[in-house]
């Protein structure tokens, strides 16, 4: 029998179920209702995480880099460093998990940034409905300063900062469509330019959005290249099933009831 190469032993991801995991930051959560069916959903569906083998403990720079690449490669969960996760990364998870549930596999273009723009949009979501409730927070502590930034380098003055992070406060649901209506747009926007100056000039179209000062926090070179490789191609032929739910949550008063009624309620069996 051939000895087993020593490199495949060490690069070897451990699985593990959610109920395997530390949950850090659960308590700020403890307000948010829909955090606790979100969870449940993962537990429920028994959703598989990867954890880095010990040949790369600690490297959160590789886990990273792991799940930017191959964030809905189909082949297995989110890559964790060791066996502690966020709340926030729960709900993320949870939305790209319900997302894959309800649209068709494999996914078009239109679907990967469907399912991204909602899991994304979620946190801004979180951050609205944490604020003046959980100061505390760990999630606020890295959510907070990092959209500062992103919105300093977009032009934003701290004085328009508070100003959306008040707009933010006062209506998350609000927020979490208008931000997840931006990423959606953007992206598809973005998939169809063939050039840095068609880029330029699709970004230039939603400078005026109210969340453009975010827009460059996000992934969003990595969204649309992953689907230029990986996404489903049918020529000349849209994507209804993605272009229906989107329509829906434009349309809803509130997107976030309607996602947990077509996508969360309706996957619970009761």
């Amino acid at each position: 029998m051939q000895a087993p190469n020593p490199h495949q032993l060490v690069t070897v991801f451990r699985s593990c179920r959610l109920d395997d995991l530390v949950i850090d930051d659960e308590a700020s959560f403890r307000h948010v209702g829909l955090y606790a069916d979100l969870k449940e959903v993962l537990r429920r569906d028994g959703y598989e995480f990867r954890v880095l083998p010990a040949s790369s403990e600690g490297r959160w720079d590789r886990a990273l880099l792991l799940n930017l690449t191959f964030w809905a490669s189909g082949d297995g969960g989110d890559v964790l460093v060791d066996d502690h996760l966020s709340a926030d990364v729960v709900a993320h998870v949870a939305w790209h998990h319900l997302a894959s549930r309800a649209l068709p596999s494999p996914p078009s273009a239109e679907a990967l940034f469907l399912g991204e723009a909602i899991a994304s949009a979620f946190d801004v979501y979180l951050v609205g409905r944490l604020l003046g409730h959980a100061p505390r927070s760990t999630f606020l502590a890295t959510q907070v300063p990092g959209m500062a930034e992103a919105a300093g380098a977009a032009g934003l003055s701290a004085e328009g900062f508070e100003a959306l992070l008040e707009r933010i406060a006062g209506d998350p649901e609000r927020a979490f469509e208008e931000l997840r209506e931006l990423l959606y747009d953007a992206t598809n926007a973005l998939a169809a330019c063939s050039t840095a100056s068609d880029g330029l000039s699709a970004l230039a179209r939603f400078d005026g959005h109210p969340y453009a000062a975010l827009l460059h926090r996000y992934e969003l070179s990595n969204w649309v290249l992953y689907a230029r490789a990986y996404a489903r191609r049918e020529k000349g032929v849209a994507d209804e099933s993605a272009r229906a739910v989107d329509r829906a949550l434009r349309t809803e008063g509130d997107a976030i009831a309607w996602l947990t009624t077509a996508w969360l309620t309706s996957t619970s069996g009761t």
